[in-house]
């Protein structure tokens, strides 16, 4: 790895659509993915599951988090720990930025 890859800012990664008014910015190492995630109001992940473990921090805004059939106000410094295999969604409140960080790696957002 170049030494130069060490260091990043968000605004140099290219955003990634993940759902209409959901984009990611991504950086993926060895073991785990991390995305800066940027949802518009009224932006919806609808309801899905994925064999990686993920914690999201929300960062701005509200969203409302639903986990395995559970929904929840989250707000900045909120953090949602997600098991593997565990349903879950999201729905944008307001303009609102998720730091998400996976594990193992997301290969399918590479």
């Amino acid at each position: 790895m170049n030494m130069a890859d060490n260091f990043k800012t968000w605004d140099s990664i290219s955003p990634r659509t993940l759902q209409p008014g959901i984009e990611a910015r991504l950086v993926h190492t060895e073991q785990m993915s991390v995305a800066m995630v940027e949802l518009a109001k009224g932006a919806i992940l609808p309801e899905h599951f994925h064999v990686h473990e993920q914690v999201s921090t929300i960062l701005e805004g509200r969203v409302e988090f639903t986990v395995a059939g559970e929904t929840r106000l989250c707000q900045p410094g909120d953090i949602v720990v997600l098991p593997s295999n565990v349903p879950h969604g999201v729905v944008a409140l307001e303009p609102s930025r998720v730091l998400d960080v996976f594990s193992p790696v997301r290969s399918d957002y590479k």
